[in-house]
C-alpha cells in the first residue's frame, strides 16, 4: 500500500471518528421529551414545591406585597425540571389550584446547551409557557378575602393525598403562608371564653390521630415552611403556645416542620 493510501485510510478512520463521536453526543445530549400539558420529563416524577395561602382570613397590602415576594423567592429556588404549584385555602375552606398553575421550570434561556437547543425560543417558551401563567396567577393568589371556616390541617392532607403530590413524589415540599389559627371539626382555637389554650384545643396526639385515620400517613417526610401572619390580639400565642402545639402536631404525622416571618 502507497504512502497516498495510508494517507487516505488514515484520514477515513478519523472522520469516521469524529462522525461516530457526534452521533454519539447528539443522541445523548439531545433535548429530553416534555408533556406539554405540565413541561415536566415525560416518565419522569420531579421534586414538586408548592405554595399554599390561607386565605381564610384578612391580610394587609404590606402582608400582600410579603406573600408575593414569597412566591417569587421558591420561583427563583427551582431547579430545572421541578414542579411548582400554587394554591390557596379559599373563602369557603377549600384547598384550591390558584388558576390551575402546576408547572415543571422548563428552564430559561440561559440554562440551555446552544448546540442543541435555541437558547431564544428556550426563553420566549419559558416566558409563555411559565413566567407568564405565574405571574398571573400570582395576581390572583394575592387578593385577600375572608371565610368562616379555617380547616388547615386537614387541607394539608388532602393535597397530600394528590396524585401530583403524594409519598410516591420525591423531595415534597411545602410553602404554607398562615396564620394558623385553625377553625374547623377537628379543632378550633378560638372561643377563648372556654378557658385556656390548653383547654381549647385536643391533645396534639389526638389530632394527628385523626388525620391519620382519614386522610392515611399522607404528608409523612413533607418539608414544611410555615410563614407566619401575624394577628392582632393572637400573636403572643402565634409565638407560643399555638406554635409549639403545631410543631407536635406535625412531628407526630411525620412533617419536618419550621417556621418563619412573612
Amino acid at each position: 500500500m502507497s504512502g497516498r493510501d495510508l494517507i487516505g485510510l488514515f484520514n477515513l478512520i478519523i472522520i469516521a471518528g469524529v462522525v461516530g463521536a457526534i452521533s454519539y453526543a447528539a443522541f445523548v445530549l439531545k433535548p429530553a421529551e416534555y408533556d406539554s400539558q405540565t413541561l415536566c420529563l415525560v416518565d419522569e416524577t420531579p421534586p414538586h414545591r408548592v405554595v399554599v395561602i390561607d386565605k381564610t382570613d384578612l391580610y394587609s397590602t404590606a402582608q400582600a406585597d410579603a406573600i408575593g415576594a414569597v412566591i417569587l423567592g421558591e420561583r427563583n429556588a427551582l431547579a430545572v425540571g421541578e414542579r411548582f404549584s400554587l394554591y390557596e385555602l379559599n373563602e369557603s375552606g377549600e384547598l384550591r389550584n390558584t388558576n390551575r398553575f402546576s408547572l415543571c421550570n422548563p428552564g430559561a434561556g440561559e440554562q440551555v446547551n446552544p448546540l442543541y437547543r435555541n437558547p431564544e425560543r428556550v426563553q420566549a417558551r419559558y416566558n409563555a409557557l411559565f413566567a407568564e401563567p405565574l405571574q398571573r396567577a400570582l395576581a390572583d393568589l394575592v387578593l385577600p378575602k375572608d371565610a368562616p371556616s379555617s380547616p388547615i390541617i386537614e387541607a394539608l392532607a388532602r393535597l397530600g393525598q394528590d396524585p401530583a403530590f403524594d409519598r410516591t413524589v420525591p423531595q415534597r415540599r411545602i410553602v404554607l403562608v398562615s396564620d394558623m389559627l385553625q377553625n374547623s371539626d377537628v379543632f378550633s382555637v378560638y372561643g377563648r371564653r372556654r378557658g385556656s389554650f390548653e383547654q381549647r384545643v385536643p391533645p396534639a396526639r389526638a389530632v394527628a390521630d385523626i388525620i391519620r385515620e382519614t386522610y392515611g400517613d399522607s404528608l409523612r417526610g413533607t418539608e414544611l415552611e410555615i410563614r407566619l401572619i401575624p394577628r392582632e390580639t393572637w400573636e403572643a400565642e402565634q409565638r407560643g403556645e399555638l406554635q409549639a402545639y403545631w410543631s407536635e402536631i406535625f412531628r407526630q404525622l411525620g412533617v419536618r416542620a419550621y417556621w418563619l416571618d412573612i
